[in-house]
């Protein structure tokens, strides 16, 4: 199989790709650091996806972060930051938006294929009782949509594609380490591990999906 990790060099990105080389699929690997991949820019996301031809069996999108310009999530209504805000929806909606419109179309045509993106259980308007971290809850029900959205428009032509957003748990990346708390967390190859394990699950009935490291789902 050929795989395609986008943000390979984060904790969850770089542990997925590592996990899909030892089962011996061929991955390629883009990130910013490493390719300039830059999720805030269509004409980068366009351009790498150009030099990045397919097919692929499996598109994996580990991108996202949870602080941004050092603005960490909102414990109130009253520290919402419309520039932070906006960051938020950049990176977390709309770079993988961008993702979908222009790499999609190197999802194999043949047999099951999926394109699975990291969300956050956060996301959840359903499961929200806590409140608080508005910016990036609001970005992540926001990917939950768009993921919705485009494995409907995408089941017309590859029936069999999987299109799905996936909650790693809390995994012990740098972007986790101020706000775990006393959340259970993984270390990231366990995620990848888990979150690899999901995928394998996945017909093209749960495309348009939301589920957590266990396979189970999550209420939009």
């Amino acid at each position: 199989m050929r795989a395609l990790v986008i943000g390979s060099t984060g904790g969850i990105g770089g542990a997925v790709a590592d996990a899909l080389a030892a089962r011996g699929a061929e991955v390629v690997r883009l990130s910013r650091s490493g390719d300039g991949l830059d999720l805030t820019d269509e004409a980068s996301v366009a351009a790498a996806a150009a030099r990045t031809p397919g097919p692929f069996g499996l598109i994996f999108d580990a991108t996202g972060a949870l602080e941004l310009g050092g603005a960490g999530p909102e414990k109130t209504i009253a520290a919402i930051d419309p520039a932070a805000m906006a960051a938020q929806f950049a990176v977390n909606a709309i770079g993988p938006a961008l993702l979908l419109k222009h790499f999609h179309g190197a999802l194999a045509r043949e047999g099951r294929a999926v394109f699975a993106t990291l969300s956050a259980r956060v996301g959840s308007i359903g499961d929200n009782r806590l409140g608080g971290w508005i910016s990036y809850r609001a970005a992540k029900a926001a990917l939950n949509q768009i993921v919705r959205t485009a494995a409907v428009e995408i089941r017309r032509k590859r029936p069999e594609a999987v299109v799905v957003a996936l909650h790693p748990g809390t995994v012990r990346t740098g972007l986790t380490a101020k706000f775990a708390g006393g959340h259970r967390t993984v270390a990231p190859d366990e995620a990848a591990a888990n979150l690899l394990g999901v995928i394998d699950g996945l017909g093209p009935e749960d495309s348009g999906g939301f589920f957590a490291w266990d396979g189970a789902r999550i209420p939009w």
